[in-house]
């Protein structure tokens, strides 16, 4: 994320302090069989993983997550027969992980077959003429163990070996097939400079080598180190001039250098060389690409501001030549950050997502409008009566970890109607929408969540990775329209029906014994109506009594819904009831519930939390004295605040948290120079930061406290949350632990190392165990009576 971010950075920073995951990429070669699937689905029901096979199941435990397949990016072919999708698994060391490229076919006749065994494979992209793919290949490490840069690879399905068509030294990002199938457009943030370097370096690596070669022969012994030519060092220091210097994701940014727009002429034969040719240049950078049509220009997004956190967010729209270049043209400035720009058939209207900046809120929801491609156009909110958010969607925390991609928007052949996803009270359909009215029409239907979607040309039939609470993420064909007597799509969208085409993790599946959640719905303390769940063990006694665990999700402006959640899932196989709501200033539930905690949190919203645990306590089967919080993120923030509010928790562990509003208005990686969640910053207005700090109540707290801290999450830094919180309760000497996860951003449970996932889930409800359950973990004890060793962790 560089400056061509910042703008987008702030609006969704601020829609979710949550925030996604990061793309991963790379490729090789080789046809293998894959995955068994098939199944038909309608309901929930329809997809529980209880049903089939009567063996006996056992409970999931948070070592499965090794095991754990998930699917990303699914990408139908031109002619509608076929899907890639990016493949997901932990690496060997279980560290990491890989992606590999798989193809299925739409009719669901066929198990997925793989179409690469790289190790860092992703991203795919069908040429137009069906006949080749593109992808992002990476994961080989230069002399210094560091990966290489992403490059892009091309695989003809006819046959024969992948090849990598790009060298560039800062790689290749985002790349996006010409309407003829001959060229490839991409992003780079490469330099001639960097290329000038590179090519020296080669020339010096080899006379060096040489000249080694020879004085090892005369001395005969082994080979000495290359010389480290003066010329091969760069600077590690920071030199930095702007208040936003560093990403959650990719750390120190480098403002040299500038994401900019590429394109590469395919090679017609297997050993002519490619080469690429910038198309753009200068101190700002270029994103979301697209190809007009006929393939004569680019259009592309950008914000050619310095220091755009001093003004609301907004997006130029800009072409540029494909063949030659030279000055982009500027067709429109729009007043908001945007996203997912899609192109009309006719090419005389574009499509894209954005969230309106005035005025200034906490929460803008996000819209579909529309804009003609024509001088003085303005955009056009379609969705403007329709008060749910607009492409995007509920979220667990079991999306694929790597090689992911924003859902699109797409048109239907005649330009009549825009697809898309949409959040909406706890659940993702697939919906079409008009595009000269904007009326909203659910396709998909039922407790799920449709993460993402690839269309046909003709828009009948869609491939939609769906999740629920039983399932992390299949490919199920939809069907989008129908033979209705006046061409309509009525009957299909009516029926919205659905053909499974995927299995992915049906091994593992077949031995677990997984359930669904309870929605609940309950009035908080001013009768506004908060929904929530319910995860009750699988052998659930209503007449037993259970500990509870009260789980927060972040955002504050985002939502849980009917999605996988392997924490809560786990959580209940220990024998915890979990619930989970979606208090005020979520998403999902409309504007004003989603904006009404602007300069008012935390505050009502732990009032709804509570609402919810005395709902559950009402039906009699949850132990008052045996009462859990936790929550990460903005979840973390009302973690901390609920312990400075009452005392009827047993323990809490936050995670990943803010505890000090105006410290971490200083450190974060995103400004909050806007009145968007405070109206002053906080050296003219500190009242209203301590007011608002559970650090200025922490004498209020007595509850057992441990804290989840990544030690490289600049998001939420640890030195604005969990440290602070943890040296005063140290200095008062109240209960509390501190777990810090080197390596580890603010996406530690959704994408973090696998083994640190896995010790993340066993600390928490290791904390829980010691403090509701009475299970000895010594190693939380500040003199254990015995050495406290790997195995003493659950």
């Amino acid at each position: 994320m560089k400056l061509r971010f910042l703008a987008r950075v702030v609006f969704r920073s601020i829609i979710a302090l949550v925030f996604p995951a990061v793309i991963s990429a790379v490729l090789s070669l080789v046809i293998a069989p894959g995955i068994l699937i098939l199944a038909n689905c309608t309901s929930l029901a329809a997809q529980d993983a209880n049903s089939g096979t009567v063996a006996a199941k056992r409970a999931i435990t948070e070592k499965d997550l090794f095991d754990f397949v998930w699917i990303a990016d699914p990408q139908v072919s031109p002619d509608g027969s076929r899907s890639l999708f990016t493949r997901v698994v932990t690496d060997e060391k279980r560290t990491g992980y890989e992606t590999s490229i798989w193809m299925v076919q739409t009719s669901g006749n066929e198990a997925p077959t793989r179409l690469t065994n790289g190790k860092h494979d992703a991203h795919a992209r069908w040429s137009p003429d069906g006949k080749r793919i593109a992808f992002l290949r990476g994961g080989d490490k230069d002399d210094a163990g560091k990966p290489r840069p992403l490059q892009i690879a091309i695989l003809s399905l006819s046959g024969g070996e992948a090849r990598i068509i790009t060298d560039l030294p800062k790689g290749a990002a985002s790349p996006v097939w010409s309407p003829d199938s001959k060229r490839i457009a991409f992003l780079s943030s490469t330099t001639p400079e960097d290329i000038e370097k590179e090519q020296r370096k080669k020339k010096e690596d080899a006379k060096a080598d040489n000249a080694i070669s020879k004085q090892s022969e005369a001395a005969g012994s082994a080979k000495a180190a290359k010389p480290v030519s003066e010329n091969d060092r760069e600077s590690d220091i920071h030199i930095i001039t702007h208040a936003v210097y560093r990403d959650n994701d990719e750390g120190y940014l480098d403002f040299k250098r500038h994401e900019h727009v590429w394109v590469i002429d395919l090679p017609t034969t297997y050993d002519e060389p490619a080469k690429p040719l910038q198309l753009t240049s200068g101190d700002f950078d270029e994103h979301e690409i697209v190809w007009a049509h006929d393939g004569s220009r680019i259009y592309f997004l950008t914000n050619r501001v310095d220091e755009p956190y001093y003004e609301t967010a907004s997006t130029d729209i800009y072409s540029v030549s494909s063949s030659a270049g030279g000055n982009p043209e500027k067709l429109a400035t729009i007043p908001m950050g945007i996203s997912d720009p899609t192109l009309s058939p006719d090419g005389r209207r574009i499509a894209f997502h954005g969230s309106i900046t005035a005025p200034v809120r906490s929460y803008s929801q996000p819209d579909l409008w529309v804009m003609d491609l024509a001088p003085n156009a303005q955009p056009r909110n379609l969705t403007s009566n329709y008060d749910f958010d607009m492409g995007s969607s509920v979220f667990g925390d079991n999306a694929a970890p790597r090689g992911g991609s924003r859902p699109p928007l797409y048109w239907s052949p005649d330009g009549r109607w825009l697809f898309d996803i949409v959040e909406n009270q706890g659940r993702t359909p697939l919906v079409r929408v008009d595009a000269q009215t904007g009326a909203v029409s659910e396709i998909t239907h039922g407790d799920q969540a449709v993460l993402n979607f690839s269309m046909t040309p003709d828009a009948r039939t869609a491939v939609a990775l769906v999740s629920n609470p039983v399932m992390i993420g299949d490919l199920f064909i939809v069907k989008t329209s129908g033979e209705g007597e006046n061409g309509a799509m009525d009957d299909a969208v009516k029926a919205g029906a659905q053909t499974r085409i995927t299995d992915a993790n049906k091994a593992l599946w077949s031995q677990l014994d997984l359930t669904a959640p309870e929605e609940i719905n309950y009035k908080s303390f001013d009768g506004l109506p908060i929904q929530a769940w319910v995860q009750k063990p699988p052998d659930f006694d209503p007449k037993k009594k259970y500990p509870l665990i009260l789980d927060i999700h972040g955002g504050p402006h985002a939502a849980y819904g009917w999605v996988f959640d392997h924490e809560f899932q786990w959580m209940a196989a220990k024998g915890y009831v979990v619930l989970y709501p979606n208090p005020r200033g979520s998403t999902s539930y409309g504007q004003d519930f989603g904006n009404i905690i602007q300069y008012h949190y935390p505050g009502d919203d732990y009032r709804d939390l509570m609402a919810g645990v005395d709902e559950i306590l009402k039906r009699g089967y949850v132990d008052l004295k045996k009462l859990g919080v936790t929550g990460g993120s903005g979840g973390g923030v009302l973690t901390d605040w609920t312990v400075t509010q009452t005392n009827r928790f047993a323990a809490a562990v936050s995670q990943r948290d803010i505890s000090n509003w105006a410290s971490w208005w200083y450190t974060a990686d995103f400004t909050l120079f806007q009145p968007n969640w405070f109206k002053a910053p906080p050296f003219q207005d500190p009242k209203d930061y301590a007011n608002r700090s559970a650090i200025t109540f922490v004498e209020k707290i007595h509850t057992p406290m441990m804290f989840i801290l990544g030690q490289t999450d600049y998001r939420t830094p640890q030195d604005s949350g969990g440290e602070q919180l943890f040296r005063a309760l140290k200095f008062l000497k109240r209960p509390t632990a501190m777990v810090v996860f080197p390596r580890e951003t603010h996406e530690l449970s959704r994408s973090g190392e696998p083994w640190h996932r896995i010790e993340r889930l066993d600390n928490i409800v290791g904390w829980f165990d010691k403090w509701l359950m009475g299970v000895p973990h010594p190693e939380y004890d500040v003199h254990p009576e015995k050495p406290v060793t790997k195995s003493s962790v659950p």
